[in-house]
């Protein structure tokens, strides 16, 4: 791997084959044995945005390890102040053995991994979300046995979301086909997916269930964007995954959702409390495995 996770870019197929061995290892292996490579270790964890998931997933998943994590509040910090990306990188390169960061700005996240010497790992930011997305990845292996071209995902909601621009990057990097399906005033960045077969979008829901594996999506409004509440309700409600899109879908067609969940809202009761249909929890729970493999290659 590179020095640092900031999008789904920087890992290669077989570093992804190498996460999914060592998460699975740790994910068997947990409470059984003991396995410490961050033993002597501080972590910072700088957080700009709420966290259920993220928060106590990175927390744990340190001690697990043998470090000792540090929540950092980024309102908190100097950072929050005026003082430089660049200033703050420099100065935890000297404290700390490796950065999670939970903030807005993408490019703040880029500009922090480029000057300090540890790793730095993007634990969400506006464009990119990729811990969430080898967690999906690592679920689809898990009930699919692999994850290539033979899988179909759909992803519906905002499509210019970081988890529709990670899951694009997914998509690019293990083959799977990816239909993102939105109104037209919410298509995908282009950019991203131009170049590649495997990935489409589609404004019409029900012709984006054909055939597919996975579905996938998120809440409407996301952090930072309340003020567009009522319109973003109003054009995404024909994008709710609900039992009619499951209906095109393949007979074991799973559900798949980075939450928190809106029921009613981005999808219905029935299919997010599904026990067959439904593997969310799954899904969160391969958060903490993930990212301690992704933190014991890194930080090793």
């Amino acid at each position: 791997m590179k020095k640092d996770l900031l999008t789904l870019r920087d890992i290669t197929r077989d570093d992804l084959s190498d996460i999914f061995e060592l998460a699975t290892k740790l994910k068997i292996e947990r409470g059984k044995k003991v396995f410490t490579p961050l033993e002597g270790k501080s972590v910072g964890l700088i957080f700009a945005k709420s966290s259920t998931r993220t928060r106590v997933s990175f927390e744990v998943g340190v001690g697990e390890l043998g470090g000792r994590p540090l929540y950092l509040d980024q309102g908190k910090m100097q950072i929050g102040r005026g003082e430089t990306v660049a200033d703050t990188a420099k100065v935890l390169s000297r404290y700390l053995h490796g950065i999670v960061i939970r903030t807005f700005s993408h490019a703040e996240v880029e500009e922090l991994a480029r000057e300090a010497t540890i790793p730095v790992i993007n634990a969400l930011t506006d464009d990119f979300h990729p811990c969430q997305i080898l967690a999906d990845l690592l679920t689809i292996k898990e009930y699919s046995g692999k994850v290539d071209d033979t899988i179909k995902m759909a992803f519906y909601g905002d499509a210019r979301s970081n988890i529709a621009n990670s899951l694009i990057l997914a998509a690019r990097l293990t083959g799977m086909e990816l239909v993102l399906c939105s109104p037209a005033e919410e298509q995908p960045d282009k950019s991203l997916y131009a170049d590649a077969s495997n990935i489409a979008w589609e404004s019409d829901p029900m012709k984006a269930a054909e055939n597919v594996d996975y579905f996938y999506t998120d809440v409407w409004v996301s952090m930072g964007l309340e003020e567009e509440k009522e319109r973003r309700m109003k054009v995404f409600a024909p994008y709710q995954v609900n039992e009619k899109l499951f209906a095109k879908a393949k007979k074991n067609a799973k559900f798949l959702h980075c939450l928190p969940a809106h029921r009613g809202e981005e999808v219905s009761a029935g299919i997010m409390d599904d026990p067959e249909r439904s593997i969310v929890f799954d899904e969160a729970e391969n958060r903490l495995h993930v990212q301690k493999a992704v933190m014991s290659m890194l930080m090793k």
